[in-house]
């Protein structure tokens, strides 16, 4: 009898492990996305770990390793380690926990890094096993307020929302069957018991960033077809703030302090979401309408937008929140999958290359929680930010500000690195963002070929691409190519031979026979041009990236006396040992690429995000506005355009403007000024 059970134990862990791999390869010869009557998206997700990163990507993802990604449970002790909630403790039972494994997760399986993956899996294993015979899984009980820690309902929807996201991504790396029981059961709950108690029953956040709570479901469905998760889609859609209208129809945008920047970050992908199950063109439009009101009431040139905490408009000295830039982030790349559309992968590629990278150290340990497009002094210093944290909120600190970016900013970079590649609908690959990585990914028929990209993009303007078909002599396939809308015009060849030129704001198929050792060259010529914002005030662009003063700068560590259990024991302030009050003299505009340099250095580093590291410069004329002082710790009221031909100032003198993300003091919005 023991030999039978025995064998039948075997028989069955055989025939579900084939099973799965049939099930595993049926998705990766086709990468099915969508059942139906969910719309099919042009582009798919691949499996974690298929995107491996180079060149100065990878050299992020590993100082993210050894930094804070990698060692907050030793870093913040007093919320990352055994007593969280989100591991059977009685600490912090919210978001913190799960906000830094959503970052740590797919670090860990993109880098294939076994010390990090032992690390993130107690959190996934709790998480599985806490789940009850209703269905509810996380924590399940409240216990009293620490320093430091914000008090809620164990149960609020929340914080689970994150931790499907965690566990959607551990399932894309590992294929473990119990996260597709788990949330099965999860739904059903959900969808029993959000009538009683709505998205908003303990705290609003959910409300307005249940789109993610909704992406999961759809993700499910796709999996298991359960018909009761498209009622659930419905009934979350239903509960959630509504962003179509809002976006449409209603002054949310253009009004300050109308809603929180990071639920607007986090939330505005709903409306995409939602299209997948009701494909309605108003979705459509209130998402583009969305942007472009977002960048004309409250747009700053680093890709982000004046929200401090709340909405607060956009003069380039509000501040933007660490949590909105990698929210953000994610929102786009989302977007971007289900719609194609290539404005969404530009504004992507503008936050990463820009606010993103300035806003966290090189050792990806200290990070400010707001920062400012004109930032020409850090200090601890109330400011003229809807919400103030003791001063701290521009400080590089582990802690400064408020600590949610602390645990939130890990996920930037990795789900970065996650969307360069998608699976196409019609059985193709595409990059539609670039930086030099390598790829494994199915075609065709089931054909694994590997593409390995390498470039210095967003610094150089190539983007070549080699080919590998395996075991296999040929495969015929499209492989898609994203021509970004500031490109006037680029040059695709392929084997040294040119296929096409190609008009910005598309994204190109190359349909043809793939060979091991085709190559396919992008370039993409990057021309300076200018954006103009608050006050007139005018930032100079090439390519995906916004250049901004080079600030000379005198940094100072601070030992925190004051309360260094809420903003750490130790913050950094800088100030400026040059001058920053410049303008760009008139004229200069009209003639971009004669009176804007820009000049390679001589520096060839793996990490280029410093001010000494950069590889690229632009050398133009400035001339400094005697007036324009500091007020309150910040560059003062940025003078208005054409407006100070009459004042006695400087003469137009060199000055030095480098990549935007390489910057930790700065100008990147300057007064243009009238006469000579």
């Amino acid at each position: 009898m023991r030999i039978y059970i025995a064998f039948s134990i075997l028989f069955t862990t055989l025939t579900l492990s084939i099973y799965g791999q049939a099930v595993n390869k049926t998705l990766a010869q086709n990468y099915a996305g969508s059942r139906a009557p969910l719309r099919q998206n042009p582009y798919i997700e691949l499996p974690l770990g298929a995107i491996k990163p180079q060149g100065w990507l990878r050299e992020m993802l590993i100082r993210q390793k050894n930094g804070a990604t990698g060692n907050l449970d030793k870093l913040y002790p007093l919320v990352m380690n055994e007593r969280n909630g989100w591991l059977g403790g009685d600490g912090d039972q919210w978001e913190r926990g799960p906000y830094w494994v959503d970052g740590l997760l797919p670090l860990a399986y993109i880098l294939n890094d076994k010390a990090l993956i032992a690390k993130v899996k107690p959190w996934v294993e709790w998480s599985i096993k806490s789940q009850q015979p209703d269905g509810y899984f996380g924590p399940s009980k409240d216990y009293a307020h620490e320093a430091g820690l914000q008090r809620n309902n164990s149960k609020d929807w929340w914080p689970k929302m994150v931790m499907l996201k965690i566990l959607k991504q551990y399932y894309s790396a590992t294929n473990d069957k119990r996260v597709i029981k788990l949330m099965t059961n999860y739904f059903r709950y959900q969808l029993k018991e959000l009538p009683q108690t709505p998205l908003d029953h303990w705290t609003f956040w959910a409300r307005y960033r249940a789109g993610d709570n909704l992406m999961v479901v759809y993700w499910l469905y796709n999996i298991t077809g359960d018909k009761f998760l498209l009622d659930l889609g419905e009934l979350i859609h239903s509960q959630s703030f509504d962003y179509t209208n809002a976006f449409l129809h209603t002054d949310l945008l253009s009004t300050s302090g109308s809603i929180h920047g990071v639920n607007l970050a986090q939330g505005m992908k709903e409306p995409m979401i939602y299209y997948q199950q009701h494909p309605d063109q108003k979705y459509l439009d209130a998402t583009q309408k969305g942007y472009a009101d977002l960048k004309k009431y409250n747009g700053v040139a680093n890709g982000l937008y004046g929200g401090d905490e709340a909405l607060h408009g956009n003069n380039p000295t509000q501040g933007a929140e660490l949590c909105s830039a990698v929210e953000m982030m994610f929102t786009l790349e989302s977007t971007l999958e289900i719609t194609g559309d290539v404005s969404y992968a530009d504004q992507l590629e503008k936050i990463a290359f820009n606010a993103l990278p300035s806003q966290v150290d090189e050792d990806f340990i200290n990070r400010q929680y707001f920062q400012q497009a004109n930032q020409v002094m850090i200090s601890r210093h109330t400011r003229n930010f809807d919400t103030n944290h003791s001063g701290t909120d521009l400080c590089y600190g582990l802690l400064s500000g408020y600590p949610c970016c602390t645990s939130n900013m890990h996920q930037g970079w990795p789900k970065f690195t996650q969307n360069l590649w998608y699976a196409t609908a019609d059985k193709g690959l595409a990059a539609l963002v670039y930086s030099a990585s390598e790829v494994k990914a199915y075609v065709a028929d089931g054909v694994e070929v590997t593409f390995k990209e390498e470039t210095n993009y967003p610094f150089e303007e190539s983007v070549r691409f080699t080919v590998n078909t395996g075991k296999v002599k040929a495969v015929s396939f499209p492989f898609h190519l994203r021509i970004p809308q500031w490109c006037k015009s680029a040059t695709i060849k392929v084997n040294d031979e040119v296929l096409q030129q190609a008009e910005g704001n598309q994204v190109v198929k190359i349909n043809r026979e793939w060979k091991s050792g085709d190559k396919v060259e992008l370039d993409l010529p990057m021309h300076i041009f200018k954006q103009t914002w608050y006050e007139n005030s005018m930032s100079v662009e090439r390519g995906p990236i916004t250049y901004a003063l080079k600030i000379g700068e005198e940094a100072k560590l601070v030992k925190n006396d004051k309360d260094p259990i809420d903003y750490g024991s130790s913050y950094m302030e800088i100030s400026a040992t040059t001058p920053w009050n410049y303008a760009l003299p008139e004229g200069l505009d009209a003639k971009m690429e004669e009176s804007f340099k820009i000049e390679k250095t001589e520096v060839s580093a793996a990490w280029p995000w410093t001010a000494a590291n950069a590889p690229l410069r632009i050398v133009t004329k400035g001339r400094r506005i005697p007036s324009w002082q500091l007020y309150n710790d910040m560059a003062g009221p940025v003078p208005y355009s054409l407006n100070y031909d009459r004042e006695p100032g400087y003469k137009p003198e060199d000055i030095i403007l480098i990549p935007y993300g390489c910057t930790r003091l700065r100008i990147s919005q300057f007064p243009v000024i009238s006469g000579q």
